[in-house]
């Protein structure tokens, strides 16, 4: 579903609520697209670009709630505000506790579900950029030859040079070779940059190494030569 301009989904079993959500989210500028079942819903296409769901609770078939629940990956990068004419405590506390954006009862005020869309919209926003920026750097990292992950797990992990030489079995100064190449390819500049690039990306160093076991291995004798 090729877009560019934000996005509203709208699914609600109701065709006249779906009309006056059409309307009222039109009013605002903003696109919408509506649904009136949760598998219609689950069969259209992810899209790349800002959007919110508006969902109801009662539906037929597969219910907002388990909806919720089969979106998975989706509601990362697609908030949910629900929606529903018979709310109690523990339906608002699962749909909450299970990440969703905002839970409203009906009737509600259409300028207050215009704004909490309008917040959706910008969370949304926020999650696609950090979704593209993590995205970079597992490009960069799949750049990154097999000695080079193994050595930007060690470093990231806090390990010297050396000991990382010790823990792989070659020179300090082939070490250092390869942390360089790493470190441009990964667009690290500094230390603490590639900490948290690791992070992001979950890199760490193999269980069995463990800095007592390094600082006892005897000094690094092969040489291996850094290849570009």
């Amino acid at each position: 579903m090729a877009r560019s301009l934000p996005v509203v989904f709208v699914v609600d079993d109701d065709p006249s609520v779906r009309t006056a959500l059409e309307l009222l989210i039109g009013s605002a500028g903003l696109e919408s697209v509506t649904f009136a079942t949760a598998l219609d819903f689950l069969a259209s296409p992810s899209v790349s670009v800002p959007s919110c769901l508006v969902l109801d609770v009662s539906l037929p078939g597969i219910d907002g709630l388990e909806l919720q629940t089969r979106l998975g990956i989706r509601r990362s990068t697609v908030p949910i505000i629900f929606i529903t004419g018979y709310g109690d405590v523990p339906m608002t506390v699962r749909a909450m506790k299970a990440g969703a954006f905002e839970f409203l009862t009906k009737p509600f005020d259409d300028e207050a579900l215009l704004r909490v869309i309008g917040q959706a919209l910008e969370h949304s926003c926020a999650a696609l950029s950090r979704e593209a920026e993590t995205q970079a750097l597992r490009d960069r990292y799949a750049s990154l030859s097999p000695r080079e992950k193994e050595v930007m797990a060690l470093v990231a992990s806090g390990r010297l040079n050396k000991q990382v030489g010790g823990q792989l079995g070659i020179s300090e100064v082939t070490v250092k070779a390869h942390r360089g190449k790493m470190m441009r390819k990964m667009q690290a500049r500094s230390l603490a940059e590639l900490v948290k690039i690791a992070g992001r990306l979950g890199v760490a160093p193999p269980a069995a190494a463990s800095r007592s076991s390094i600082d006892r291995r005897p000094p690094p004798v092969s040489v291996e030569y850094a290849r570009p």
